[in-house]
């Protein structure tokens, strides 16, 4: 027993010599910067329009029921969904990994010594039962349990785990980031659809239009009051008119393909109603706070996350560098004979092995670790503070948008409306011949793009309130 005791002593001597003699790498947190302004404008109103559910912040029936088909069948949520299952496996190994490895074991083992060895030497002339010597052949049957336990000391494990778990965190935020974006790009897809609709609309009252000038025109000629230039230059302005019209058809299909796609389905036609631009837009966005966005982005939580998973990766990188304790063992019965096999007290064995391991020669693979453990560290800290940076720009940017794109529609709005009066101007005055074709011509072709315009501020409109409540960080909950 003191013999033990002795060795167990020099063992801890020698390991604790060869700790101190190498000298361990220094560890130094990194510092980390995330405050806020205080707000995006002047002004400043704590509530928050990301807390607002999407159901509540969209209010068109059609829309709600696309973003319910989405979040059930598109196949970046499904692909998501799986790599939170991953990280929920991986967590369930790390907490494994602290607990002793225990396996039942049922062996055979046939042995023969060498006839000029010490084993077959001694065998001959041992009795292993009365009058009964050690056969030649020797063989050897086991039945019972094996054990292996890394006993956590310096918290190699333990760190490992609560990475393992942090990781699954940063895991759930990347799913309510892509639930999120899949809401902002079902809805942004729609409205974009809505608006090709009435584009189409226009571009077919436009058709009419221009076909009802190029009869005028035709008459006109007949009376010699016109020639065929006019014509010919009412012709092109249809046919123009015309080849935009397939075009906007060939759009319309493009975004109803890629709405069904946000849906997981195959092409099929999207059953809506035609929006009403002069309708209300969604429910008036507040930013809130710059500070909430830690709270409500998910994609500054899971960089957030990933940087804390990399500090308790550091540390288990660093624990690698210590003595490393494992206890192995085993119990059951063991005979030479599968007839006294289980035989007790004779046929109990068991075994137990306590040792230290001390990293000598490989040290320096395992310096090499423990330095991309701090460089991977250090980039999830650029990246935390890299999305922070980005959010509070993507919130100044649209409330920036949306406040310009208010005085932009409104303007809009009396340039169509100062447009459509100048076409029946136009038309009244080259009947009267006293105004060319021409300017009937450019006033037609000014007052369609002013109109199309028009569609075009109204969607923008729609795209800057989903791209705010997106920035400002809601849609997941």
């Amino acid at each position: 027993m003191k013999d033990c005791k002795k060795c167990l002593y020099i063992i801890i001597l020698l390991t604790s010599c060869t700790y101190t003699s190498c000298r361990l790498p220094k560890s130094v947190a990194p510092s980390i910067k995330k405050n806020l302004p205080t707000s995006y404008t002047e002004k400043t109103d704590s509530t928050n329009s990301a807390d607002i559910k999407w159901r509540i912040l969209f209010t068109d029936k059609t829309l709600v029921a696309l973003i319910d088909t989405s979040l059930e069948n598109n196949l970046d949520i499904l692909i998501t969904l799986q790599k939170i299952e991953i990280a929920r496996n991986d967590l369930r190994l790390s907490k494994g990994a602290m607990l002793p490895m225990v396996s039942s074991n049922l062996a055979y083992l046939q042995r023969k010594f060498g006839f000029y060895t010490m084993d077959d030497a001694g065998n001959r002339v041992t009795e292993i039962a009365p009058g009964q010597l050690i056969p030649t052949n020797l063989p050897d049957y086991f039945v019972g349990l094996q054990a292996n336990w890394e006993i956590d000391i310096w918290g190699k494990l333990r760190s490992k785990k609560k990475a393992a778990f942090l990781k699954y965190l940063s895991s759930v935020e990347g799913s309510h980031l892509v639930f999120t974006n899949l809401i902002a790009e079902v809805a942004t897809t729609y409205y974009e659809l809505l608006a090709l609709d009435i584009e189409l609309d226009i571009i077919e009252e436009t058709i009419d239009l221009q076909n009802a000038a190029l009869t005028i025109i035709r008459i006109q000629k007949q009376a010699a009051m016109a020639n065929e230039l006019a014509i010919k230059q009412f012709e092109a302005q249809v046919l123009n008119s015309k080849s935009l019209e397939f075009e906007l058809v060939q759009k319309i299909k493009e975004n109803e393909n890629k709405l069904n796609f946000l849906l997981g389905r195959f092409p099929q036609q999207i059953v809506r109603e035609k929006l009403n631009f002069s309708a209300q837009l969604p429910l008036q966005i507040k930013e809130g706070i710059p500070s909430q966005l830690l709270q409500n982005r998910p994609d500054i939580k899971r960089a957030e996350f990933e940087l804390m998973a990399t500090n308790w990766n550091v540390k288990a990188a660093k624990a690698a560098f210590y003595p490393a304790f494992n206890i192995t063992g085993s119990a059951g019965f063991q005979s030479f004979n599968s007839e006294f096999l289980f035989t007790t007290p004779q046929s109990l064995a068991y075994t137990i092995l306590g040792g230290l391991t001390t990293p000598l020669i490989n040290r320096s693979a395992i310096r090499a670790q423990y330095k991309n453990a701090k460089a991977n560290q250090m980039d999830a800290m650029y990246q935390y503070q890299k999305s922070i940076l980005n959010g509070y720009v993507e919130v100044s940017n649209e409330l920036s948008i949306i406040k310009n794109l208010e005085i932009i529609y409104k303007l809009k709005t009396e340039e169509v409306e100062a447009l459509a009066a100048s076409i029946n101007i136009s038309t009244d005055l080259f009947k009267s011949g006293r105004a060319t074709y021409f300017e009937v011509l450019m006033t037609q072709k000014t007052a369609f793009q002013s109109r199309l315009e028009l569609v075009t501020t109204k969607k923008r409109q729609y795209n800057a309130t989903v791209n705010i409540y997106k920035a400002l960080g809601g849609g997941w909950k």
